[in-house]
């Protein structure tokens, strides 16, 4: 998995999180070309382009997008997505608009980096992701 991210339909980023090496703007591009490549009136899961797979589930205005490469494992990638939208919908309870996901960033981009780590699934459920964003660092105190 290279980034996880959601995207209004008309194509503005709402939150973009790089698990690999990969510059702003590149990830930028990448998912403006998503949004340009969806059709919607296709019901398709995922998409790519010459550089890259795009592997999507649409909500009310966003989509939520795993950008991957084209060789990872689609079925993985799916459950990933899966996850990614059950951790969405548990710090969004309210609704997912655009003031509910940005009010929540910082608590969904810390649950992806449990679920994915340098650019790979980590095996770990809902509940598991849910208790380690509950414990406290020795540290924090």
């Amino acid at each position: 998995v290279i980034s996880a991210g959601l995207v209004t339909k008309n194509g503005r980023i709402l939150l973009a999180r790089q698990f690999l090496e990969i510059s702003k703007g590149h990830i930028e591009g990448l998912l403006n070309s998503f949004v340009r490549m969806i059709d919607p009136n296709v019901q398709h899961t995922f998409i790519e382009n010459e550089s890259a797979r795009f592997v999507y589930l649409p909500f009310e205005d966003l989509y939520l997008v795993l950008t991957t490469s084209k060789d990872s494992n689609i079925v993985e990638d799916l459950e990933t997505l899966r996850l990614l939208s059950k951790i969405i919908q548990h710090y969004c309870p309210f609704g997912l608009d655009e003031g509910n996901i940005l009010k929540n960033s910082f608590e969904i981009v810390w649950a992806f980096d449990d679920v994915i780590s340098q650019g790979y699934r980590e095996s770990i459920t809902l509940g598991q992701m849910l208790t380690y964003c509950e414990m406290e660092s020795a540290e924090e105190k």
